[in-house]
């Protein structure tokens, strides 16, 4: 058994992704990030979906076709749809960000 929010590795250099659980159709990973963001006109976009929710820290998504950034903090969750682009913005650089990704069809 592992606690998501305990032995948090440290991610100031680079961002850290713990596999979870992988299944046919489910993967879960804990990403913990430390002020980094995705780079100047990078863009996921992934075949599949992806629901994030973040436990500690904050960041902020782009979403393309939003006008509107997304500030997430504590609890807040989002579910993106396969082949919706999207980029971390920004994440907290004075404490980790940690993260629960569902990757799932959709």
């Amino acid at each position: 058994m592992i606690n998501v929010l305990k032995e948090i590795p440290d991610a100031k250099t680079e961002e850290i992704s713990t596999a979870l659980l992988s299944a046919r159709s489910v993967r879960i990973e804990r990403i913990v990030s430390h002020g980094q963001a995705s780079p100047p006109g990078f863009w996921y976009d992934q075949e599949e979906a992806e629901w994030v929710l973040v436990l500690t820290g904050s960041a902020i998504l782009e979403i393309e076709g939003e006008a509107e950034t997304r500030p997430l903090g504590p609890g807040d969750h989002v579910n993106i749809p396969p082949r919706r682009r999207h980029r971390v913005a920004w994440t907290d650089p004075d404490q980790p960000t940690v993260w629960l990704a569902v990757f799932h069809a959709g």
